[in-house]
């Protein structure tokens, strides 16, 4: 049997896997709904289940991997293959165990990374990223994830550099749920447009979101249902989008006008979803805020697409060979 790898990209609604050749064309994928309840003990069962999953529509069984590579969100420890803390998935609010627990259930080596951070070199090695040398990842989905590349080296600062979710871009406005105020996820999140989107149905506000939510079989509002109320010209979900357009696109450009980059890659759930329409329409909101508009880098959607997570995580096989 030819070499197989495979990535997981754990993520706060979906678990997504997949299975690679050595040409990193994928051979088997699986998709599971991120469990919300009972804690990490359900989500790595759910982890296992979906890495078996993708082995047996790959046709091989979890033993025969290679290795596994992990994203997961929030803040990781990589060499001790610890998930510190997952805020964005319930139950993972202190260090855990994370690598030594699924491979127990699978047999094979697995290694652990940023989601962000994986997807974002996926990108630069197999994906649009691949002639730039500097460019700055934004991930759109549960929260609002990036990473910086300079010289075509993930830059980590001191250990947490990158977060463009996290940086101010309205004093004293919107709240995270981690207590920072003001911050690009606050407006742009997912999660955080689900809170506004629920607070404003309690007070009156009309919005089909809920209705196309519970058709589909949903129990949040995914990337889906934001796009069909998009489309559909649902009001309430065109108002809290079009915030979320205007915060991603300020951090964007205040970091372009500091480090001069040569492109912005969007990527994530709800931007893979929305696709390069939505991607031109940050590029123009961004137009107002940068102090060179003129020598505007453009906004290119991730080329990996809703499977990059997962690709990039497979990557880290790679680099532990």
């Amino acid at each position: 049997m030819s070499k197989r790898i495979c990535g997981v990209d754990v993520g706060g609604t979906k678990i997504e896997a997949v299975v690679l050749n050595e040409h990193h064309k994928v051979r088997g994928k699986a998709r599971l709904a991120t469990p919300t309840t009972d804690g990490p003990n359900s989500v790595i069962n759910a982890i296992i289940e979906a890495i078996t999953a993708a082995a047996d529509d790959a046709g091989c069984k979890t033993n025969d991997l290679l290795g596994i590579g992990i994203g997961a969100p929030g803040a990781v420890d990589a060499s001790a293959g610890m998930l510190m803390r997952a805020p964005n998935i319930p139950g993972f609010d202190k260090p855990y165990p994370l690598t030594a627990a699924v491979k127990k259930g699978c047999g094979a080596p697995v290694f652990l990374g940023n989601d962000v951070s994986v997807a974002v070199l996926g990108e630069r090695d197999l994906g649009v990223g691949a002639k730039l040398h500097n460019f700055v990842g934004i991930w759109w989905g549960t929260g609002v994830g990036s990473g910086i590349v300079l010289n075509r080296e993930l830059w980590h600062g001191r250990g947490a550099a990158g977060e463009l979710g996290h940086t101010v871009i309205q004093r004293g406005g919107l709240a995270e749920p981690n207590g920072m105020v003001g911050t690009m996820e606050a407006y742009a999140g997912r999660r955080n447009m689900e809170t506004r989107a629920r607070d404003a149905v309690a007070t009156g506000r009309e919005t089909s979101l809920f209705t196309l939510m519970e058709q589909a079989g949903k129990e949040r509002l995914s990337s889906r249902v934001w796009q069909e109320a998009l489309e559909t010209g649902d009001p309430l979900a065109s108002e809290l989008i079009g915030e979320a357009v205007d915060a991603i696109a300020t951090a964007a450009a205040n970091v372009i006008n500091i480090l001069d980059l040569e492109a912005v890659i969007l990527g994530g759930g709800l931007g893979s979803r929305f696709g390069q329409p939505m991607a031109d329409r940050i590029a123009t909101a961004m137009q107002p805020i940068l102090f060179q508009p003129e020598r505007a880098p453009p906004v290119l959607l991730a080329a990996l697409g809703d499977l990059g997570g997962a690709i990039g995580a497979s990557l880290l096989v790679d680099r532990h060979e």
